[in-house]
């Protein structure tokens, strides 16, 4: 039987240039971010892919109240 919303469900992966496009910085700034910690990734071969909703909460979680 198949899983209802499974195409819901389903992340979209994008690649460290896409991610360094997005956010108007280097590669080798994605790079540091995923090496750090910060930004989950997963290794496909000698590359990364990040899923979409990560970039998205890594985004939420640098807004800062101002004064």
């Amino acid at each position: 039987m198949a899983k209802p919303n499974a195409a819901r469900a389903r992340s979209r992966y994008v690649t460290v240039a896409e991610v360094a496009q997005q956010l108007r910085v280097s590669n080798m700034t994605v790079y540091r971010l995923v090496q750090s910690g910060q930004l989950p990734a997963v290794r496909v071969g000698r590359s990364y892919r990040i899923r979409e909703e990560d970039i998205d909460r890594f985004l939420a979680a640098q807004y800062t109240a101002v004064g």
